[in-house]
This record gives C-alpha cells, structure tokens and sequence, in this order.
C-alpha cells in the first residue's frame, strides 16, 4: 500500500507527472529521431547512387555513339562521380538484357549497389541495408536532316553567308566541335530545324523563328559509311564535250570529262579516274539512274566536281543497287586542304539524290526556281552562298530520303 500511495502522490504532482511521461517517452522519442536520421542518410544514399548509375548510363550510350568501347566509357565515368562506395561490381550492358530496351544494342543499363549500416538501424539488425540504383540510357531518332557536315575538327563545319536563303523542310547537323560549328552570317536567312551541333551553336537573327537549336549532340554517323572503299577501274574513256557538240555517254571510266556542250548520260556509275566533273556554263546534262564517282590513283590525284551556274542539268540517282539514291560520291581519300567543290545550275535544273563527300568541302549555290526537292548534302564541310529550297520530300522508291539524327537519352 505504501508504494501504491507513493505512486498515487507522485502522480497528483504537476512535477512528477511530467517526469513520468517524460521517462516513458524517451525512448519513443530517441528511436523517432535514430528513425529520421537513417532515413535521411537511405534517401541521401539511394539519390547518389542513382545519379551515378544515370550519369554512367549517359556515359555509356556517349561513347556508344562516339564507337568507344562502352564498359570502358562507364567505368571511368562511376570512378570519376564516385558519389557512393560500390560494395558490388556494376552491371554493364549493352545491349541491355532486362526492361523494354532489352536487346537494342543503341543502348546501355547500368545497375549499381551497395550495402551501408545505418546509425539507428543497425542497432536492431545484424545485416547491412542493401542500396541499389539502375539506369538505362539510348542513342534515339532526334530529327530528320538532310545537310549533315562530317567535319570533327575544331572550326565551322557548316557556314551559311552572304545573302543565302536556305530554306529546308529538315535539319541541318555538323560533328564540328567549335564553339561556332555553324554559322548564319551575313545578310543570309536560314529555315530550318533542328540545327545540331557537337560543338556551340550561336544565336543569330538569320534563323527563322521555329529553329530547333542543339548545341553539343552527340556526333551523327555518316550515313553512307557502308558505301565501297576502292572501285573496278575500267580502261580509259575521253568523256569531253565541246560546246558545239551533242553527245551520249554510256557507264564506264573516263580520265577526261569536261562538258561544254549538249550531254546525255546514260544510266549507271560513272569513274572519273584522276578527272574533274567539270560543266561549263552552257551545257545540258540529263541522265536518269546515274552515278558519278570521282576517285583516281592517290589523294591528290582524285578530282572534284565543279558546276557552273548557267549549266542545265537534269540528273537523277539511280532507285536500287549498290548506289540507290547516291547522285554524286567522291572518293573518301580527297584532302581537305583548299579543296572546294562548287555545285550549282540554272533556274531550270533539277538535281535527285545525295550528294556525298565525305573528305572536302562543298559550296552549294541553289537557285530559284532550281528543283533541289530531293537532295541530301553530306560532306566535310558546308558552305549555302546561294538561294536553296528543299522540300525533303522524295519520290516513292526513289532510294534518296533524309536522315534520322541521333541524341542520347535516358529511357529508363
């Protein structure tokens, strides 16, 4: 009864009672905070760790695009933005073999773990807590272009002067690295979207108001990397045309081609050995299903296409075959120094097809009223001094289409 009345008294004390509820609630009140502070350094932890298995991701499908070897990219990339200690070796898969990208091999799953103990925690389990992120990244369709500047250096890889209009219903794209990979200068006016870049892309008052601008993208391949290396040289033909002169060309190879007068080609791949595609200013040149390939016995011998720009010309890729949709290619060996091969024509030309070099420049003077409806530009670098529509909008079967660009994503 004694210790039944001490209670009793203690408990009708103001003092004691706050005593009382303070010792019961201690121990709910220090668990709720140990609660609060593992949970904070859990959500400190899993938010570290993801963004390292998001940074390497992106990494990974970089390096992807950029043909690296990708365990390589992400494992630098985890050491680099060690944010956690990993307790477990990374996953890293290309092609992922688990989510919805399992087995695209354009990308790249990261999966990351580690084991921590947690102040409070760990009090009440013998076993760490297991912290585990994953990240899957993608190279995805970004675009359509039909201008694509394969220059990797550090200079302008697609340069719009003067008073250009160039007015694309598609992209533009440049590997170029500088901090000015494209430039819209002087009086011209630029439509078209999006424009993307490796590199920086300036603002400019020359694009028109819906340009979708890029800047540092990931590199685009080269879309006719797959085309043949080295050619089947035939003998010798002399493929000149005087001014005064009509003449049909068949398919074969030929160490002089310069056209001056009233030319048809017929269809199929035409070598131009250590020759120049060289029209002079009053010819006419039709040919349906042609190729003009220009290559020769070493890089400096390999000639360049030079197209006036009163010529008439009326030419038109071949739809199946090794070369579907390829119009003109020069040989991958042609150097860039001073090199500039200059394709331009009259208001009543008509050009279907790409125009593909991969090594040199090429300076595109579109006129009005030219039929450029069709056409995909490739090269190391490109220069509009002229007046350019493209509608981007090719015949059916035509072999010719424009580009799907590439940028890196995360998609999981």
């Amino acid at each position: 009864m004694a210790a039944l009345d001490r209670v009793r008294h203690l408990l009708g004390d103001r003092r004691g009672a706050i005593a009382t509820i303070f010792a019961l609630s201690t121990p709910v009140l220090i668990g709720g905070v140990g609660l609060a502070v593992d949970t904070i350094q859990w959500t400190t932890a899993k938010r570290q760790i993801q963004r390292q298995a998001d940074s390497g991701a992106i990494a990974g499908a970089y390096g992807l695009a950029q043909s690296a070897d990708v365990t390589t990219t992400v494992t630098g990339d985890i050491a680099k933005n060690n944010f956690v200690e990993l307790t477990e070796a990374p996953v890293i898969e290309n092609a992922p073999t688990v989510g919805p990208f399992a087995g695209d091999a354009r990308a790249v799953r990261v999966a990351l773990a580690t084991e921590m103990r947690l102040p409070f925690s760990s009090i009440l389990m013998t076993e760490p807590v297991r912290i585990s992120a994953e990240a899957t990244a993608a190279m995805v369709a970004n675009g359509e272009f039909c201008a694509i500047s394969l220059e990797t250096g550090n200079t302008t890889g697609i340069n719009m002067t003067g008073n250009a209009t160039v007015d694309l219903n598609c992209g533009m794209a440049t590997n170029a690295v500088s901090a000015n990979s494209v430039n819209a200068g002087g009086s011209s006016v630029v439509d078209a979207t999006p424009i993307m870049a490796v590199g920086g892309l300036p603002p400019s008052s020359n694009y028109g108001p819906d340009t979708v601008l890029i800047p540092y993208g990931v590199p685009q391949p080269d879309p006719f990397a797959g085309l043949p290396g080295t050619f089947a040289l035939g003998a010798n033909q002399n493929g000149n045309v005087g001014s005064n002169q009509t003449r049909t060309l068949n398919p074969g190879t030929y160490n002089r081609f310069r056209l001056q007068g009233n030319v048809t080609l017929n269809p199929g791949v035409y070598y131009l050995n250590g020759t120049d595609f060289d029209v002079g200013s009053q010819a006419r040149v039709s040919g349906n299903g042609v190729v003009i390939i220009m290559t020769g016995s070493g890089p400096n011998n390999i000639g360049q296409a030079n197209i006036n720009g009163g010529a008439q010309l009326n030419l038109t890729a071949p739809t199946a075959g090794t070369y579907a949709g390829v119009l003109f290619y020069q040989d991958r060996r042609a150097p860039i120094s001073n090199q500039v091969n200059k394709i331009n024509g009259n208001s009543a030309s008509r050009l279907q097809g790409a125009i593909y070099f991969p090594g040199q420049e090429v300076e595109f003077s579109g006129t009005t009223g030219m039929d450029i409806n069709c056409i995909q530009l490739v090269a190391r670098r490109l220069t509009f001094i002229g007046n350019s529509t493209v509608s981007n909008v090719c015949p059916a079967g035509s072999g010719a289409q424009a580009f799907l660009g590439t940028a890196v994503r995360l998609v999981g």
